[in-house]
């Protein structure tokens, strides 16, 4: 009985060294495929990740241009003005308290 699990084994071995090359590419499309397996969950995930920046890109635009125009708004004199007079309780002077100084 021993002497059968010998021969096969060595039957076994010859047919792994008659077949070497197949096996061989049989692993390397197996790796391959694994690999076209990750890097497209990598590349999914990359552009997921991407579109969310975009849309921060987008947010802090549209942000931006809010903070622009408010800054517009502000820059104005009537609103400076007004600002003013209600915050500071500053008002225009009379004209004959104006004082105007000359430069030599």
């Amino acid at each position: 009985m021993a002497m059968g699990k010998f021969v096969l084994s060595q039957e076994i071995w010859q047919d792994i060294r008659r077949f070497s090359w197949t096996y061989g590419l049989l692993v390397l499309v197996l790796v391959s495929a694994f690999a076209v397996i990750y890097f497209t969950h990598l590349n999914r995930q990359t552009t997921s990740e991407l579109d969310q920046l975009y849309t921060g890109r987008d947010e802090l635009d549209i942000e931006w241009r809010n903070l622009l125009l408010e800054q517009n708004s502000l820059a104005e004199h009537s609103e400076i003005e007004s600002q003013a007079e209600k915050l500071l309780l500053m008002k225009r002077p009379e004209p004959n308290a104006e004082i105007i100084i000359k430069i030599p």
